[in-house]
């Protein structure tokens, strides 16, 4: 009886994913394998490959034939995945233009699409390999303020904040995006790393809670647009009609990679696989 409530317990905590559990009657670790009947997510974070809005951008030729090339490399790596479905950070209301530039490409693959950056230069692509009949936009626009701090008196924790804005990656050492001589498979493998993405998440919306004026909370108001435009990125992808079979491949700018794995992290419906088992350094 003992041991069928070990085994009881073993499975509950597995929650059908690998884990590893301490039997305290042998002292031995045991790991479980059981596969996740949760939709699988490959979740990859990427920089515009294009002219952007966002506070800091990578020079970038789209046109580059080299840069083409690196792209299509992209492409082949994360087609391993063999996703179903694909999702890209373009509006759903521009849905029918995107796939109308998808189809584009699938009837002339040869002539490369530089469509939203890195959508044409690695999505379609993957699509095209996977034989993917259509694309999903998921994203969710919504205007705030970077620059709050520049339109008031801090008088929460300007020394916070500056330190920060003065040397942004001094806490993620050999991170650094913008380093010379990086190779767009680098670059993504940085942008890829959690670490990078938790620096993300500050640098897009948590530091600006350093930032307000006396008994207010500016840029604390400003970074909740942040966490509320990626969440409802997060529902436009809960809008799709999706299996259990999928596989779903998501390309976005790298803050809306970083929002939605912890989206994910807690959700009943997805898992997100290692970003590494497919991106190697």
């Amino acid at each position: 009886m003992k041991n069928l409530f070990f085994i009881a317990i073993l499975f509950f905590y597995s929650c059908n994913q690998k884990e590893q559990i301490v039997d305290k009657t042998t002292s031995k670790e045991i790991v479980i394998e059981i596969e996740s009947d949760k939709i699988k997510v490959l979740n990859f974070a990427t920089f515009h490959m294009n002219t952007t809005s966002d506070a800091a951008s990578i020079e970038f030729d789209a046109e580059s034939q080299k840069n083409q090339q690196d792209a299509e490399e992209i492409a082949t790596i994360i087609s391993r995945f063999k996703p179903t479905v694909i999702c890209v950070e373009v509006p759903i209301s521009e849905n029918e233009e995107l796939n109308k530039e998808y189809d584009q490409y699938l009837n002339n693959p040869k002539q490369t699409s530089t469509y939203y950056g890195e959508v044409g230069l690695v999505a379609f692509e993957v699509g095209r390999i996977n034989d993917i009949d259509k694309l999903y936009g998921i994203d969710h626009r919504m205007e705030y303020n970077y620059n709050i701090n520049t339109e008031l008196i801090n008088a929460i924790d300007s020394v916070t904040y500056n330190e920060f804005q003065s040397d942004p990656f001094k806490a993620i050492p050999g991170l650094n995006i913008f380093e010379e001589g990086l190779s767009l498979k680098e670059k993504l493998f940085r942008m890829n790393h959690p670490k990078f993405l938790d620096f993300l998440i500050t640098a897009n919306a948590d530091i600006l809670t350093y930032v307000g004026t006396k008994n207010s909370f500016e840029g604390a108001d400003e970074a909740a647009k942040y966490y509320q435009r990626n969440l409802r990125i997060y529902s436009n992808l809960n809008r799709l009609p999706l299996t259990k079979k999928d596989r779903v491949f998501i390309l976005s700018g790298g803050s809306h990679t970083a929002f939605l794995n912890e989206f994910m992290k807690r959700s009943l419906k997805y898992e997100v696989v290692n970003t590494f088992d497919y991106l190697k350094p």
